[in-house]
Parts: structure tokens; C-alpha cells; sequence
């Protein structure tokens, strides 16, 4: 570990760097799941967020609009994901990005079969999705402040073994993702990819997903449907959908053998959505 002024340089654990590895030589026909990863992960920091206020309700900061903002920089080649959810404090930051010991690593490898689309549905079971924007980036920056503390730390990597961690200035609680794209990545930074990624994958998200500037007159446009899949009728919805939002409440990347979704009225009404 090397110090200088307030920023600290650590080694990445020794699973992570083969992670890293994997991710981004075994995974590349694949790489648009990058997105679809950050916002899950973004999604799970806002359901916790409402958790935890269930006892303090002081930690929504006069903020309980929660949402997921994604925007993109064609000139400085980023894209970026941004919650308000419960944010990381300096020792989660570095737990969570820099070692993947209760991930389920080891399970992860071994159930890896060498075909890419469904290695890269695993990726999300075993917890280690944050990893995946090193497919189409050559650095990732993170800046993370936890809701009820002032800091804000930046976690920054080129993906080549080592990390950054150094005092940060953040508005609020949250985190905030920036992906320095590879060259030959531009496709991400178009608003018909993005949307498209988001509606394939994200859809089924209870969180707004918001492309930021990307409605008429530079307002910010919705980019999912987010409400619940059940409460919609069922011929909105495709059999992608039904998956994918299997895939997000089971943890499990199967495919259903039937999906059954029924809605009854009379005196007593109900939805199901049995799979």
C-alpha cells in the first residue's frame, strides 16, 4: 500500500483480478450487460435506503424522490449512473469494490460454461456485477457518500490490479459511477442504445431510470416503466420482460419453465404471477 497526501492506493484481492480478467476476455459479445448491472445494483442501494428509514426516516435527507439517473459525455467518452440510494461509507467502498470474498467467487468460476450469453447471466447471481464495466472501460471512478455522514470517498481503478481511494466532494447521498469508455466503445453513448439496453433488461425495475437531458427541450427522459410487472396487463408485457424480472426477485438465471399470470375480479380480486 503506497500513501500520498489523502489518497491511498490498494491491491485488488487476488479473485478479483482474475474476475477482472474473465470479464473482460471471456465476456466482450456480451458487453451491454455492464448497464444492466450497474442499475440492479443501484436499484438494490434504493431498496435498502427505504429499509433502513423504516427505522430513520432522517436518512432520506429531504430527498425521498428516489431515482436512477444515467447520463453520457460523447466528448470526454463517459457514461455514468447515479443513485440517491444508501450510499457507501470509506470501509464499504473498499470491501465492496475491492474484495469479493462474499460473492460467491468461487461458486462463480465453477459454474461458468464457457458460453458467453450464459456466463453472462451469472453474473448478476453471484453478486459480481460491478465488474462488468471493465468491459467497455479502460478506468472506472466511484463517488460514494453514505446517507447520514458528511464524507464522500472516490474509488477510482484502470482495472490492472490496483485502486484508489481518496476524500471526495459528493451533493447528497449516493453513489455515482463514471465509465471512461474504450475506444471502439462509442455505441454507449448514443440515446437509442441506451434506451434500448434499459428497456431489454431494466424495464421491470420499481425505480425510475432517467437519461439525463435526453427528453424534448434538454428535460430528462424516462427511460423505463417502473411499476411493478403484475399490476400491468399482460399484453404489455413480453416474454423477455417475464424473465428478466424472474431473473431480478429470484436471484436465479434460469429460465422459467412456464409463467403463469392471472388476474381475478368479483368479490375478492388478486394478481398472480406464478413461475
Amino acid at each position: 500500500m503506497s500513501v500520498e497526501a489523502n489518497q491511498e492506493t490498494l491491491g485488488f484481492q487476488t479473485e478479483v483480478k482474475q474476475l477482472l480478467d474473465l470479464m473482460v476476455h471471456s465476456l466482450y459479445s456480451n458487453r451491454e450487460i455492464f448497464l444492466r448491472e450497474l442499475i440492479s445494483n443501484a436499484s438494490d442501494a434504493e431498496d435498502k435506503l427505504r429499509f433502513e428509514a423504516l427505522q430513520d426516516d432522517g436518512l432520506y435527507e429531504k430527498d425521498s424522490d428516489l431515482k436512477i439517473r444515467v447520463e453520457f459525455n460523447k466528448e470526454l467518452k463517459t457514461i455514468t449512473v447515479l443513485d440517491n440510494g444508501i450510499g457507501m461509507s470509506r470501509d464499504e467502498v473498499i470491501e465492496n469494490l475491492g474484495t469479493i470474498a462474499k460473492s460467491g467467487t468461487k461458486q462463480f468460476f465453477e459454474a461458468l460454461t464457457g458460453d458467453q450469453t450464459k456466463d453472462s447471466q451469472l453474473i448478476g447471481q453471484f453478486g459480481v456485477g460491478f465488474y462488468s464495466g471493465f468491459v467497455v472501460a479502460d478506468e472506472v471512478t466511484v463517488i460514494s457518500s453514505k446517507a447520514g455522514e458528511e464524507e464522500a470517498w472516490e474509488w477510482k481503478s484502470d482495472g490492472q490490479g490496483e485502486f484508489s481511494i481518496t476524500d471526495a466532494e459528493r451533493e447528497g447521498r449516493g453513489t455515482t459511477i463514471t465509465l471512461h469508455l474504450k475506444k471502439g466503445e462509442k455505441e454507449f453513448l448514443e440515446h437509442i442504445r441506451i434506451r434500448n439496453i434499459v428497456k431489454r433488461y431494466s424495464d421491470h425495475i420499481a425505480i425510475p431510470v432517467m437519461l439525463v437531458g435526453g427528453g424534448e427541450e434538454g428535460a430528462d427522459d424516462k427511460l423505463n416503466e417502473a411499476s411493478a410487472l403484475w399490476t400491468r396487463p399482460k399484453s404489455e408485457i413480453k416474454a423477455d420482460q417475464y424473465t428478466e424480472f424472474y431473473h431480478h426477485v429470484a436471484a436465479a438465471f434460469d429460465t422459467p419453465w412456464t409463467t403463469l399470470h392471472v388476474r381475478a375480479e368479483g368479490k375478492i380480486e388478486y394478481t398472480m404471477l406464478l413461475y
